[in-house]
């Protein structure tokens, strides 16, 4: 049994990998970058917010792991080819890549749910035809475009060594579209599909591809919306969440961490193509 165990944990075993994770200063992938980093993976921090990056990379620094903070706008291919080249340079070539950069914006929101007939004459009312396309692109390309270009960029290394795993950051609004949040739906939907269409592509060259989609975690960003400001209570459309979540609860960004060494690592390396919801059950409830 001894000789069992040891061969199971040598199938999730990342120690001395280098891993590129964009976004690596926020509240998700931060998490994920403390975990890959006390495991002994090298972890490059890549956030268009170098002084995020930066204390990220301190925390995994002052527990005795190996990381680099990078500014990178994932929009921007030369900032991804200037840092791809500089990790290359100090560690070698990254073969774990997680796209986790995005977010979203009021631009590419509704105000209301459901479109009523009198809303066209009500002030402050936003709905699908008022919505600014610029918005709308800012978070369509900063959640779509941001993955293609960074897994462009850094598969390349991945494609000459044979081998490498990418995990993309989709959503369960990319299964069923969140009302309001019509734009980061759209490109969370597309960054599902186009983790199952790459994943196809780069099937015979060693690489493999998989997202995990996260439900309703307590990040910051989403404590300010789903928390209401002066009584600490949860707002109507928490109250929601909670309701369509079987488990009753956010994700703590800690949960996400299981799944993400589980599609990095040798324990899945027959895996690819799959988008694998991280949701407390809110995709399986219906009523």
């Amino acid at each position: 049994m001894k000789q069992l165990n040891m061969r199971v944990m040598e199938l999730f075993d990342l120690k001395g990998k280098i891993a590129a994770i964009t976004g690596g200063g926020g509240d998700l992938c931060g998490t994920m970058a403390d975990a890959l980093g006390e495991i002994g993976v090298k972890v490059a921090i890549l956030d268009a917010n170098l002084e995020n990056a930066k204390k990220r990379e301190k925390v995994i620094i002052d527990a005795g792991g190996e990381a680099k903070a990078f500014c990178c706008n994932v929009l921007e291919e030369e900032q991804l080819k200037k840092s791809f080249e500089e990790i290359r340079g100090l560690w070698g070539v990254p073969e774990l890549l997680i796209n986790g950069a995005g977010g979203n914006n009021p631009l590419g929101s509704t105000t209301k749910e459901f479109l009523e007939t009198e809303d066209s004459n009500r002030d402050g009312v936003i709905g699908f035809l008022d919505l600014d396309f610029a918005g709308v692109s800012k978070v369509f390309d900063l959640n779509f475009l941001g993955t293609f270009l960074a897994t462009k960029i850094f598969s390349r290394g991945m494609i000459e060594n044979q081998k490498g795993v990418v995990v993309n950051i989709a959503s369960m609004s990319g299964f069923t579209p969140l009302t309001k949040v019509m734009a980061y739906s759209a490109a969370k939907a597309a960054v599902a599909n186009f983790t199952r269409w790459l994943a196809v592509h780069f099937s015979r060259i060693g690489i493999r591809v998989n997202a995990i989609a996260p439900g309703f975690f307590m990040t910051e960003q989403l404590r300010f919306l789903h928390i209401d400001q002066k009584t600490g209570e949860y707002t109507p459309r928490a109250r929601k969440v909670i309701a369509h979540t079987p488990m009753g609860r956010y994700g703590d960004p800690e949960d996400l961490i299981g799944v993400l060494i589980w599609l990095l690592s040798g324990a899945s390396k027959f895996v690819t193509g799959v988008v694998v919801p991280v949701d407390g059950g809110f995709s399986s409830y219906s009523i």
